[in-house]
């Protein structure tokens, strides 16, 4: 079994030139997982495939959204149900956001995916609409905070929640499938998407297509699977799995690497859900 570490190592700063040899042991380990799981061939098992169908930004964005929004439960099914709509859409979510007539949305009146039903996806087509009448990027939406401020990140995410839901009338069972840390939601599927749309690297999972947000002040996806590998590695000590544990995995991780911390993901996701570990 892995040496869990001290909780007073998990705390020194990000600016540290030089780990303890158990936290350099833990990052050449995690190191070794990312470059498993951050490569191509992951691309096609994960929801993550269903923007990389694109190459226009607009489109790349809005299949990103639905397709994080979708996922939970079974990746087949995510993966699916994503494909799905965007046949509904004629694979042109952009310009079908944009540009659709009524009996453009008449089509859409079956789809279901979960919680998610043909009311929630007429507000979340308005939203988009509105949004993109106005705005070349979705990455504008997100973007409130000074790109240098503490916890901007969080602050983003508020702003989203509240600018999301600002169109009249907004139904109140939509407002589920948009989560804010202000409620204390760990927001996994919204961290989950801008880590697709902000993280650069040559390894062609992640777009790296927005450029306000740097890969630095990424928050990390957490659910009860990333939970159960970081605490078993010493990474994470709070029991609740709300927005302060997600908070404490991505400050651990700036240890490891304070420019990319939520490269991480791949090898905690990795490890828990595919490896079981």
């Amino acid at each position: 079994m892995w040496m869990i570490l001290p909780q007073t190592s998990l705390l020194q700063s990000v600016d540290a030139m030089a780990l303890p040899p158990d936290q350099e042991k833990l990052r050449n380990f995690f190191d070794r997982k990312v470059l498993e799981y951050n490569r191509p061939s992951f691309i096609k098992d994960d929801p993550v495939c269903i923007p990389h169908a694109f190459s226009r930004k607009q489109d790349i964005e809005i299949s990103g959204l639905f397709a994080a929004v979708f996922a939970w439960g079974n990746r087949t099914t995510i993966i699916n149900k994503s494909n799905e709509l965007m046949t509904l859409m004629d694979k042109a979510p952009y310009n079908f956001c944009l540009h659709h007539t009524a009996a453009d949305l008449k089509k859409l009146a079956a789809f279901k995916h979960r919680t998610f039903n043909y009311t929630d996806l007429l507000y979340f087509i308005a939203f988009l609409r509105h949004h993109y009448e106005r705005n070349d990027s979705l990455e504008s939406a997100f973007l409130l905070a000074p790109a240098g401020q503490d916890h901007f990140i969080e602050q983003a995410l508020i702003h989203f929640h509240v600018y999301f839901f600002s169109l009249d009338p907004v139904p109140a069972r939509t407002r589920k499938h948009i989560s804010t840390p202000w409620k204390g939601s760990t927001c996994k599927r919204l961290n989950m998407f801008l880590r697709w749309m902000v993280r650069s690297d040559n390894q062609g999972v992640d777009f790296g297509i927005w450029k306000k947000i740097r890969p630095a002040q990424l928050i990390c996806p957490i659910d009860l699977h990333v939970a159960r590998v970081a605490k078993r590695f010493g990474l994470l000590d709070r029991k609740q799995i709300d927005w302060q544990a997600a908070e404490e995995l991505t400050a651990w991780l700036r240890t490891l690497d304070p420019a990319d911390p939520v490269k991480y993901d791949f090898a905690l996701f990795g490890l828990g859900v595919l490896e079981k570990y």
